[in-house]
């Protein structure tokens, strides 16, 4: 196809630290980039310092109200008005508030727009009333407004066409073969030893579930640790909670966030990697712990059912919101880990084979194609 000139609004920056939005956003637009597409995404002044470009990434600074409640929707405003005056063929939006002024760039210009679903936002849990109704009113729009709606879950998938009547695009988050952990300076600054310690990578918010996590570890003996990498995302208040229990427990380390190579070697050298999630779209840190062919204990919700298939050793599912079956689950991974990771290789690659980056990127690609040509979802591959 023709080149493009994209616009990526919603994401808070790249390059990506933490926040699943930002790695898919930079993870596509690079490779739409090295495709020959102009790429353009707009950042937030607070998340990322880089400008000029990177990854092949042209990065315009939007400035916003750095608060809870208008920090993505004032910044996804101006992104939207910055990219209709710049006429660019596609305007992408990522999630579902930044998602609130598709309308303006959908029937004010002559661009294409598109969505990217990334979870169900007026479900979590660290809004109030006021901001779950906007969100879910943003979810309504967002079924609506776009000339194509991209999910990156089965689960939204059905949630869609169910709820809505809407038939979406099916595009997952992918993953790459990880790079090597080299070195051992993450753990030693930690004081972690390898194999001995549980890892849980994310933003600390209530339906990520890291105080279910610190209640449930606090009941399995011995001497292995628990590493919480991981940080606030607008939710002081829970995060001091967090601390709280995390201090009880001399065996678990509060790392705040890591990136990197100290990330890539917490995740290469833990004995387990733990998502306790109520609610995902498609948990990026569930596919990098993965790919690393490290062993995973994870909430039974779809979007992790989805990636690991089934309980076994490796992979072990517990039931969502249950302190006991997590207690359950993780004193049968750490009983007998040679057989864990015996599992965890098998998932390693059953993951690197079932999600890619560049495939995901190819079919973004075709969505925008679709799009521009007036097509409708296809009943192929992307659409099952």
């Amino acid at each position: 196809m023709e080149p493009l000139t994209i616009a990526m609004v919603g994401q808070r920056g790249v390059p990506a630290t933490f926040g699943g939005v930002e790695h898919h956003v930079e993870e596509i637009g690079a490779r739409l980039a090295e495709r020959g597409h102009r790429v353009v995404a707009f950042t937030r002044p607070r998340y990322a310092d880089v400008e000029g470009s990177h990854r092949g990434i042209e990065l315009t600074r939007i400035p916003t109200i750095h608060s809870k409640h208008l920090d993505a929707i004032v910044h996804s405003s101006l992104s939207t008005l910055a990219a209709i005056a710049r006429r660019v063929d596609v305007v992408h939006y990522h999630a579902l508030g930044p998602g609130v002024p598709a309308a303006l760039a959908r029937y004010l210009s002559g661009s294409r727009v598109v969505l990217t679903v990334h979870g169900l936002d007026g479900e979590r849990q660290k809004w109030g009333v006021a901001a779950r109704t906007i969100l879910r009113g943003a979810e309504w729009l967002s079924a609506r407004v776009p000339d194509a709606t991209i999910v990156v879950s089965r689960e939204l998938r059905r949630h869609y066409l169910q709820r809505h009547g809407r038939s979406t695009w099916y595009v997952p988050n992918g993953v790459d073969i990880p790079r090597a952990a080299t070195g051992d300076e993450a753990l030693r600054r930690l004081g972690v030893r390898p194999g001995r310690y549980l890892l849980y990578v994310g933003r600390l918010v209530p339906e990520k579930a890291p105080d279910a996590l610190l209640r449930a570890f606090a009941q399995i003996p011995g001497d292995a640790r628990l590493v919480v990498a991981g940080g606030s995302s607008f939710t002081d208040g829970f995060v001091d909670d967090v601390h709280r229990i995390a201090a009880a427990d001399p065996r678990v380390v509060m790392a705040g966030y890591v990136y990197g190579a100290d990330l890539d070697q917490l995740y290469a050298n833990a004995a387990a990697f733990v998502l306790p999630s109520t609610l995902e779209g498609m948990p990026l840190t569930l596919l990098e712990a993965a790919a690393h062919g490290t062993p995973v204990v994870a909430s039974d919700i779809a979007p992790n059912v989805e990636i690991l298939g089934r309980s076994g050793p490796g992979r072990r599912l517990f039931a969502a919101g249950s302190q006991d079956d997590l207690v359950r689950a993780l004193r049968t991974t750490l009983a007998d880990l040679d057989a864990e990771r015996a599992g965890a290789r098998a998932l390693r690659t059953e993951v690197l084979d079932r999600y890619s980056w560049d495939d995901a990127t190819l079919a973004t690609e075709s969505v925008y194609e679709a799009v521009l040509n007036g097509e409708t979802v296809p009943l192929g591959a992307l659409a099952t």
